[in-house]
């Protein structure tokens, strides 16, 4: 009988021994089961995705921002800009900003490029471009604070303002005065005129080499000018072979001499000894004249070698023309 009551309670002890062993076993399960899955929802985590101010929650167990982009096939260009950088840690909650780059154009020194870069300013935009601005340029659009627009047209102008220092000649005056000794359209010069010299100093402004201003700083007279001085003839009445001549005008001019050709003078008369071809606009036709060396005559014809200060003397034979040659004569054109 104790021999049963000895077993039955070993029994009993085995058994409460088995229980306890059971109970912990399954308590460490439990525990081993709840850390796990505690471990595996610490691993998700949420975060937000803002691309050019579009918003988006992702859950995911990506480490950094760069294994996140990839793993969510998000292609990134080299222009393109993330905050924070791409090797910085994923954690619950982060919230990602991804800029895309756009491009827009560049116009300077007579090239255009395409510049790629996120939304900026026109500053920005040449920053980008390594394009440094001279004091004087000018950019179109001119606020280098204004964001851009993609595909903008961004111009620079080149301004560059240069001094330039120009001589010039200035003309100088005539000054005429009368000589009661000399003939009537006759005139001497006793003082040839000098041209003077004036220097000007400009401010030259160049926009992209071509000149669009130019302002005078200074000037000045570096030599006077000197006047020349004429004296014209006022004497209206000569002595010439026993006749007193008052006339109109008094010139010199080279003179020859024709003969009989059978044709009648530009005014329709017969040529004759005192017949005088000229040019109308030097001596009007119908002018009376007195030529020292020939004598009286009459503006009745013209020639086409005769212009300017020429005339041409009627003589009767091809003798007398000959022997009359070419010579320098004063013409009266009588009153």
């Amino acid at each position: 009988m104790d021999g049963w009551i000895t077993a039955w309670r070993e029994e009993k002890r085995l058994r409460s021994r088995r229980r306890s062993l059971f109970l912990f076993i399954g308590a460490l399960l439990l525990i081993f089961v709840g850390a796990g899955w505690g471990m595996f929802n610490l691993a998700w985590k949420k975060v937000v995705l803002d691309i050019d101010g579009q918003e988006k929650t992702f859950r995911t167990r990506a480490r950094t921002i760069e294994q996140f982009l990839s793993e969510e096939q998000i292609a990134l260009a080299s222009e393109d800009e993330v905050y924070p950088p791409l090797t910085t840690p994923l954690s619950n909650g982060l919230h990602i900003e991804v800029r895309r780059a756009v491009a827009v154009r560049v116009l300077v020194d007579g090239k255009e490029q395409e510049v790629r870069l996120v939304p900026g300013t026109v500053g920005q935009a040449l920053k980008k471009a390594g394009i440094s601005l001279g004091p004087l340029d000018r950019v179109e659009p001119p606020d280098l604070e204004r964001f851009i627009q993609p595909g903008e047209l961004i111009r620079v102008i080149r301004v560059e303002a240069k001094t330039e220092t120009v001589e010039e000649e200035v003309d100088y005056r005539i000054i005429r005065r009368q000589d009661p000794e000399l003939e009537v359209g006759t005139s001497r010069i006793i003082q040839y005129g000098r041209k003077g010299l004036k220097r000007t100093e400009y401010e030259v402004t160049y926009e992209d080499g071509r000149e669009v201003k130019r302002e005078v700083i200074k000037e000045e007279i570096v030599r006077e000018p000197v006047p020349e001085v004429v004296v014209v003839g006022a004497l209206r009445e000569v002595s010439r072979g026993g006749h007193t001549l008052r006339f109109k005008q008094a010139l010199w001019v080279t003179a020859t001499a024709y003969t009989h050709t059978g044709n009648r003078t530009a005014t329709g008369t017969v040529p004759r000894l005192g017949t005088v071809a000229v040019d109308p606009a030097v001596i009007p036709l119908g002018s009376r004249l007195y030529i020292e060396g020939y004598g009286f005559g009459r503006a009745e014809d013209v020639g086409s070698s005769i212009k300017g200060n020429r005339i041409d003397v009627f003589l009767e034979t091809l003798e007398a023309t000959r022997r009359w040659g070419i010579r320098r004569v004063k013409v009266y054109v009588l009153e």
